[in-house]
């Protein structure tokens, strides 16, 4: 597969350490509202362009970028895989907070609603918390909840290779630990990344994009990691806006939620903060990526209602 197709857009980061690249998708006539999406680790936000055009049909706007050490961004940074020497998860929620200033220039006045996925989830739950007054809505798609207690340990197995490879190295150690562990429940096992997706021809897809499945640094774990730690606080949840409408969703045979059990504390969580529109579907049988999945028209079509109730 040639390399994906070039972004239309520009952004600098607001650390000012690096140039963020991106697309937009935009709908026929006005739109009704904007949706910002926010991808996963090691993968790219053109891969969304099919959700995109969904979105455009049904009078969203839609923007797109490449997280820091992804995609054109990581490319062109000459950092794929490599988010940042410090404090890259944070200035990667500060990278989504500018998109989202970006598109609300672009339509102003317009409802702003995320879309985020998988690591992408993980920093919208922070945005959440941090941004949520932005927002008219919410999906969390693939996330998960608060950590279990053996995350300690690839918090300190993390540190201690960096210590081998230092900050850009590459450790088939947490890489065992991570993707090759989400594979594991898959035989007979076809390729390295059948937990993503039912859908044998989007798995081939995945794989040959030079834009997925490259490995990720050893810092940008550690700051993974410690950015999972944060946003399963409760002092932290109990700050996003009470009203804000969330959609949680994911396959009940996806790894990384532990099919939906992982999520189901960050329900509760959820409620605790005293959050009162939050929604949740989990889709049989359907792995990792839902808007890759064999369901993907029927998932999509739930995305898109619960952005129409938003409204």
């Amino acid at each position: 597969m040639p390399t994906p197709p070039a972004p239309t857009l520009k952004l600098p980061s607001p650390a000012g350490d690096t140039v963020l690249h991106g697309y937009e998708w935009l709908p026929a006539g006005a739109p009704e509202a904007v949706v910002v999406l926010s991808h996963g680790m090691a993968e790219h936000a053109a891969r969304y362009a099919r959700f995109a055009a969904a979105l455009n049909t049904a009078g969203f706007a839609a923007y797109g970028f490449d997280h820091r050490g992804h995609g054109h961004t990581g490319q062109k940074n000459g950092s794929l895989g490599h988010m940042g020497d410090t404090d890259s998860w944070n200035r990667a929620v500060g990278d989504l907070a500018a998109v989202c200033q970006l598109a609300n220039e672009r339509h102003p006045g317009k409802p702003l609603l995320l879309f985020s996925h998988s690591m992408g989830s993980f920093m919208g739950q922070q945005f959440l918390y941090e941004h949520g007054d932005l927002l008219a809505g919410a999906v969390l798609c693939g996330s998960t909840g608060k950590p279990p207690p053996i995350a300690a340990l690839g918090r300190l197995v993390t540190r201690l290779e960096r210590l081998r490879l230092g900050r850009r190295g590459v450790s088939n150690l947490v890489q065992s630990l991570s993707f090759d562990a989400f594979n594991k429940r898959f035989q007979p096992q076809r390729t390295d990344f059948d937990w993503l997706s039912r859908d044998p021809a989007e798995v081939d897809k995945y794989i040959a994009d030079p834009f997925c499945g490259f490995p990720i640094s050893v810092q940008s774990w550690i700051d993974l990691l410690d950015g999972l730690q944060a946003i399963a606080r409760p002092e932290n949840q109990a700050r996003i806006p009470k009203t804000l409408p969330v959609f949680v969703i994911a396959g009940k045979h996806d790894p990384v939620s532990a099919g939906g059990a992982a999520l189901k504390q960050l329900l509760q969580a959820y409620a605790a903060a005293g959050l009162t529109r939050v929604e949740s579907r989990f889709y049989d049988e359907a792995r990792h990526e839902l808007l890759n999945e064999t369901n993907r028209d029927a998932v999509t079509a739930d995305v898109i209602g619960f952005f129409q109730r938003c409204l």
